[in-house]
């Protein structure tokens, strides 16, 4: 691995800079420190689906994977899919993919991935995936493979199976599943793969099990230590960290101890901690990267330093936005959209970002 793909070794410390200037707050209750959380399962599951798509199937359906010729681009459906989701009478929907790719036969097939994280068993479920498998294949008549991920916390839900039979009339749809609670089963096998979308399903089983911020963030370190020891890209570990952020919400009380503890991670002089990056451009937390931190020092003036912080902090901002934006649309995102990336400002940059999950179009968002 190049060193130029490793996160600096500076950034930790960073931190600890960011620490001790934050502002002082009030003492918390003890009910503050532990209010109820509301998470949101919908985003980052659409985030890490779209960019671990081949690391997703290798990890829960791995046959499937093996199916597939991956030389080739797989791209994503999203226009497709919402062409066949027009009606309200299942429900929200959740993180729904429509995939298209190749087999090794040279077979052009669409997967369609469904992540059911609701709480309680949804009625008509089988059903809902009969519905969109077959409008895909009547609009579009190609061979589609539906697959659901079963998220929820409810032991006894299973799904995979829809029939329907009268006077004869006997129709039947089967499909894959994966139950998230089986795999916490055998946790250790979860924490010896080398797959990010390991670390994936253990933020969000965590997040499921753990509703307290406290414990949350003993959660949230014991990934990242693990993310850190597997020694991958740059990239790769920017966005693992903004996904286990995102799944592992805390209050923003508890923040600063989070902040605070990761220097820890580095007292405990673990081989591959490099750093940490911290992206979540939905919550503000934007802090800068190496780059513009060493810049900033190397000025030897505060003003260099802010400086140097917001050019790394918003260069981090168009890395990730260019590459979910590639995942995304492939072939649409062009040049020229690269160049507006580069000229555009914090604020313009996160904007762009709270619409890439929405859109069905990259017109959408460079309107």
């Amino acid at each position: 691995m190049a060193d130029n793909d490793i996160i600096g070794k500076k950034t930790i410390r960073r931190l600890a800079v960011d620490f001790a200037n934050h502002p002082e707050k009030p003492a918390m209750t003890e009910d503050q420190q532990h209010q109820p959380l509301r998470d949101d399962y919908d985003g980052p599951w659409k985030e890490a689906l779209e960019f671990w798509f081949p690391e997703f199937l290798a990890l829960l359906f791995p046959a499937i994977h093996g199916k597939i010729d991956w030389s080739r681009q797989h791209e994503f459906l999203d226009k497709e899919l919402q062409q066949v989701a027009w009606d309200a009478k299942f429900g929200r929907r959740y993180a729904d993919k429509l995939v298209k790719v190749w087999t090794l036969a040279g077979k052009e097939t669409w997967v369609l991935i469904h992540v059911e994280v609701q709480g309680q068993p949804e009625p008509g479920f089988d059903e809902r995936m009969y519905v969109y498998n077959y409008r895909l294949f009547d609009r579009y008549r190609v061979d589609v493979v539906s697959l659901a991920v079963l998220a929820d916390q409810s032991p006894g839900f299973r799904a995979g199976d829809y029939r329907r039979d009268y006077w004869g009339c006997d129709v039947r749809f089967s499909f894959p599943t994966v139950k998230l609670l089986d795999l916490a089963r055998d946790w250790a096998s979860l924490e010896k793969s080398d797959n990010p979308f390991a670390l994936v399903v253990m933020a969000h089983l965590m997040a499921r099990k753990n509703r307290d911020g406290e414990k949350r963030i003993d959660a949230k370190l014991q990934l990242i230590r693990l993310m850190y020891r597997r020694g991958y890209s740059k990239e790769q570990v920017l966005m693992l960290f903004r996904v286990i952020d995102w799944l592992l919400h805390i209050p923003a009380e508890l923040e600063p101890l989070f902040e605070k503890a990761l220097l820890s991670i580095e007292e405990e002089k673990m081989a591959y901690i490099t750093g940490i990056e911290r992206l979540g451009l939905e919550r503000g937390i934007r802090q800068g990267m190496q780059q513009g931190m060493q810049q900033g020092m190397q000025q030897g003036m505060q003003q260099g330093m802010q400086q140097g912080r917001q050019q790394g902090r918003q260069q981090g901002e168009i890395t990730i936005l260019s590459r979910l934006l590639q995942r995304k649309f492939g072939e649409e995102f062009t040049s020229t959209h690269r160049r507006r990336l580069d000229e555009a400002d914090t604020d313009t940059l996160l904007d762009w970002s709270e619409q890439v999950l929405s859109a069905h179009s990259i017109d959408e968002i460079f309107h």
